[in-house]
Order: C-alpha cells, then sequence, then structure tokens
C-alpha cells in the first residue's frame, strides 16, 4: 500500500472516531431469576430467592422502642441542613431528600443562574433515600416522620445528627438518623426498623431507594456515559439509560455501591455490606429508579434490624472520591484511555497549583506531550521528506515495469533499502499519538476541574465550545468561533509545508481535510479545540526544521 494512501486511511479513521467514541460499555449480564417475599406481596424483586430467615437472619437484639406520638393528618415538615459544601432540604413526608445544591458550582456560567441543584422531585415516594420495609417503594405508603430538630447549619468541620422517628400502621417503628460533615459531601445514614410487638415476629425486606433525572439539560448520552452505574467484583458496570426501556437491570450479591452518574456530577449510595441487590429501572421520562434491597429477615417480637448506608451526592472530582474509599473513585472513567488520561490528570492539576489557569495548563500538558514524541515525529517529518524527494524515481519504476506488481514491489524495496527510509515511517508518530489524543478528548470532555474554567478573554468556560459574540447572533452558532477557526488555518498551514506524495488529485483530498476537522470541533469544548491548536502550532515549526534541513 502507497504511504499516501495509508496516512489518508489513518486521517480519516481519526475523523470518525472523533465522534464515535463511547461505544464500548461493558454489557450487563442476565440476572439470575428469582422471587422474594415482602411481608404482604410475593413478586419478583431485585431481593434474593424467597426462603425462610436463617438464624443469623433473625434479629434478637433486645430493643429498647422508643414512644412516637402518631398524629393523624398531621402534615410534614421541610428541615434544612446547611453546610460548607451544600445546602439540603429533607421533608418528614417519606424523610427522603427533597433538594441538595452544591455551593460551589452554579446551574450555568453566569452567577445569576443559581447554585448547582442534584435534586429536583415532586412526589415524595420518589425522593431520594426513600425507605421502606415489606413492602417496594412504589407500594408502600408515604410515611410521615417527626424530626427532632427544625433546620442544622454546621461550620467550621462540624458534624451533627437529624433523627425522624414515625409509626406505621403495622406498629413497627421506623428511625432515620442521618449524619452530616461541615467538610464533606458524604451524609451517613442509619434506619433501624422496631418491632413493638409483644408476641408476633415480622419477616421482611429493607429498601431503600431514589430516582434520578440527568443533572443537566444539555447532556450528550453519544459522546459521553450518563445514568445508572454500579461497581461490583472489582468491576464497574456502566448501564445506559436506554438499555432499561427493554425493561429492568437487577444485579445481586458483592454491591459495593450503586450510583447515577451525570458528566460532572453523581449521587451514590454505599450499602453497609456487598449483601444487597440492585434493580435499575426507567420510570416515565428520563427518570430512572434505583432500589437496593436487603435479605430477608425475620424481626423478633420487641428487637430491631438497622440499616446502614453512606450516600455521596457531589462532584465527579477524583481528590474527593479517593476520600470517600469504597472504591468511589472508580466512577472517574475514561474508557479505553483511561490507564493514559488518569496521569494527564495528575499532571493538569499539578501544575494548576503553580499556575492557576487552566487554559495554560493544557498548553504546556501539550508542549510535554510534544517534546515526549518529538524524536519520533522528527523521524517521521524527514522520512516523508525522503519519500517526496524519491517519488520521481519511484515513478520512473512503475513506467518501467508496468503491470509487474511483484518486480514493481520488489524495486521499490531496494530503493527504500538502499535510501534507508520506511514507506509507513511518516505515519508512525501519528498512529503513536492517536490513543494519546483520545484520553485528552475524554480528559477534556469529562473532567469537571474544566467546568465554568476560564482561559482568557472569551473564552471565559473551557468546557464549552469558544464563542466570540460580534453583537448579533450569528445562526446555529451564535457567536464566532474564533479559536476554532485559528485551529482550522493552522491544521492549512500544517497541510501546506507537509511534503507532497502522490497524484495531484490526492493531495487536494488531503488539503480538503482542515475544513472537515473545523467544522467536526466547532461544538467541541474550547479546552480540546486549544490542545489541538497547540499541537499544530507545534508540528508547523517542526516541520519548518525539518524543511529548512539539509536535502539527502
Amino acid at each position: 500500500m502507497d504511504n499516501q494512501r495509508v496516512l489518508l486511511a489513518i486521517i480519516l479513521s481519526l475523523a470518525i472516531l472523533l465522534g464515535y467514541n463511547y461505544l464500548f460499555l461493558p454489557q450487563p449480564v442476565p440476572p439470575p431469576a428469582g422471587q422474594v417475599a415482602d411481608g404482604q406481596n410475593s413478586r419478583n424483586t431485585s431481593a434474593p430467592q424467597e426462603k425462610e430467615p436463617s438464624a443469623d437472619t433473625v434479629v434478637q437484639e433486645k430493643a429498647d422502642i422508643p414512644e412516637v406520638s402518631v398524629r393523624p393528618g398531621r402534615q410534614g415538615r421541610d428541615i434544612l441542613v446547611e453546610s460548607s459544601l451544600y445546602q439540603a432540604v429533607i421533608t418528614e413526608n417519606g424523610g427522603g431528600i427533597k433538594s441538595f445544591k452544591l455551593k460551589n458550582y452554579n446551574e450555568e456560567l453566569d452567577p445569576a443562574s443559581g447554585l448547582k441543584e442534584l435534586i429536583k422531585a415532586s412526589k415524595f415516594h420518589e425522593l431520594p433515600l426513600y425507605f421502606s420495609w415489606s413492602q417496594e417503594p412504589g407500594e408502600a405508603p408515604v410515611p410521615v416522620y417527626e424530626a427532632d430538630k427544625t433546620e442544622l447549619a454546621l461550620g467550621n468541620g462540624e458534624s451533627a445528627t437529624l433523627t425522624m422517628r414515625t409509626r406505621l400502621p403495622s406498629g413497627l417503628v421506623v428511625s432515620r438518623i442521618m449524619t452530616f460533615r461541615d467538610d464533606s459531601y458524604e451524609i451517613g445514614l442509619d434506619v433501624t426498623v422496631a418491632n413493638s410487638s409483644p408476641e408476633h415476629q415480622i419477616q421482611g425486606v429493607g429498601y431503600l431507594r431514589q430516582v434520578n433525572e440527568p443533572f443537566s439539560k444539555n447532556t450528550n448520552d453519544r459522546f459521553i456515559f450518563t445514568g445508572p452505574s454500579l461497581f461490583r467484583d472489582n468491576s464497574l458496570e456502566e448501564v445506559k439509560v436506554a438499555d432499561l426501556e427493554d425493561g429492568p437491570v437487577e444485579r445481586r450479591d458483592s454491591i459495593d455501591w450503586v450510583a447515577y452518574e451525570g458528566i460532572y456530577f453523581m449521587t451514590a449510595i454505599i450499602p453497609d455490606s456487598a449483601r444487597y441487590s440492585v434493580r435499575l429501572e426507567q420510570l416515565s421520562g428520563k427518570k430512572v429508579s434505583t432500589t437496593l434491597a436487603s435479605d430477608l429477615v425475620a424481626i423478633t417480637p420487641q428487637t430491631e434490624k438497622t440499616y446502614s448506608y453512606k450516600i455521596f451526592m457531589g462532584p465527579k472530582k477524583l481528590e474527593i472520591l479517593k476520600e470517600v474509599g469504597h472504591e468511589l473513585k472508580r466512577a472517574v472513567n475514561f474508557g479505553w484511555f483511561d490507564f493514559l488520561a488518569k496521569p494527564m490528570l495528575f499532571l493538569l492539576n499539578f501544575l494548576h497549583d503553580y499556575i492557576p489557569n487552566y487554559g495554560v495548563g493544557i498548553i504546556l500538558v501539550t508542549v510535554i506531550i510534544k517534546l515526549i514524541f518529538w524524536p519520533i515525529s522528527f523521524k517521521g517529518m524527514k522520512s516523508m521528506k525522503t519519500m517526496q524527494k524519491l517519488q520521481p524515481k519511484m515513478t520512473q519504476i512503475r513506467e518501467k515495469y508496468g503491470d509487474d506488481r511483484e518486480r514493481v514491489n520488489k524495486e521499490m524495496m531496494q530503493l527504500y533499502k538502499t535510501y534507508k527510509v520506511n514507506p509507513v515511517g511518516g505515519c508512525l508518530p501519528l498512529l503513536l499519538q492517536i490513543p494519546v489524543f483520545f484520553a485528552l478528548y475524554r480528559l477534556l470532555m469529562e473532567t469537571i476541574e474544566l467546568r465554568h474554567a476560564p482561559f482568557f478573554g472569551w473564552i471565559t468556560d473551557l468546557s464549552a465550545p469558544d464563542r466570540l459574540y460580534v453583537g448579533f447572533d450569528i445562526p446555529y452558532l451564535g457567536g464566532l468561533p474564533v479559536l476554532t477557526l485559528f485551529m482550522g488555518a493552522s491544521m492549512f498551514l500544517q497541510q501546506k509545508m507537509t511534503p507532497a506524495q502522490g497524484d495531484p488529485t490526492m493531495a487536494k483530498m488531503m488539503m480538503f481535510l482542515p475544513v472537515v476537522f473545523t467544522f467536526m470541533f466547532i461544538n467541541f469544548a474550547s479546552g480540546l479545540v486549544l490542545y489541538w491548536f497547540v499541537n499544530n502550532l507545534l508540528s508547523i515549526a517542526q516541520q519548518y526544521a525539518i524543511n529548512k534541513a539539509p536535502d539527502i
């Protein structure tokens, strides 16, 4: 295969792959069939198969059953929780979280857009952290709890608890204790189910459910994963919301955590043990229900059972997730190129500690990567220049031996050997840099550090397309994509400087690629466009040095 065809194939492959990079998600494993008893009902659920509770599942501890006043018709109150990191509203109607706003992040770049809100729910039984016992959350009546506080205000690294209790019609007393820390996005949740009956044993399953919908209206599922995920058996599984249209997805046992992920934010539930099952299903619209179900247990008279969870609601920032533990850091996943993207993210944050501008950091990372590949790139460009010089000799060989392809190939190989040139040497640098490019692509498109991070001038958000507003709206664009146009111009100049190989028609096709790339990049994050632009400038400098070198 001629060198120019190889180069064209690689560049076109890169163009196609750029918009089609996220098709390699693990496929769900079909769950085992099973049924579970829910006290009064028996149906397919995410709980283990129905069985008689064994000795180790019967709760034997004596309980001091609290007295809970029941006021019929009472309306639940909203409890406001303020910390340095978030503002939460917890309702006594069902005990779930009604609102959760992050204080360090806004909905949009404009501060007037308000704080980033991860939870916006209207139905009490769909609120995150809704707990039910014996009946599945969608079927259980919504209890009204009574809280011991009407508000919580934390500061200076303080911790505080909120206790809520209710008595169910069955006589069970349910207590919820939520523990908040001022300097952490992690929330502790302990739910205790106490059997106040003097003689009746009760069997059931503890369910904890949350319902999520996309954190952002601009989510593009075609390129970046958003939706439910879980970590089990030391493996991350990401479930596409579209897959739930065919029916619920169930996973059993060995559950380390289950979450709902956006591009930059996530909510996660970490159970106290791995002996839980998970049921994921799609509700109306884009809502996704995540239900954790415990083992079937029997609560004997005057005893209780406690379910403990850790809750995370916050940014998908690697350092923060590492502090939480439980392998929650694995939620920051850059796909096939994770092993390259994670070190580059570390380098980007390291540089930001000294130069607090992520745009400058991207430029420096680009320079460092270019220096690493400089010897290989230099050799590849030199090989291309040599191949250009050999074009007349190659043409003579083809004309001399005509249709005798075997003889043409033999003479060509002898020519390459004589001049010590590799016919695909010019393509090798591009092949080696493709994984690096895709790692950077995933990194710059998904890392929360670049969300609303300014560079300079009109580039005020490195995670958004660059637009310079010129006083009127440009159709389909709004503003002028200045950086993207510069990138396209630099790519065109690079093509002009690259030694031509092959016939004129092929050369014209190659010169059209900068136009294609410009249109492809026009809605990409400006951070990614900045990387490609700087990389082009460095390649132009390298090509200039090669072109000025003495002829072979």
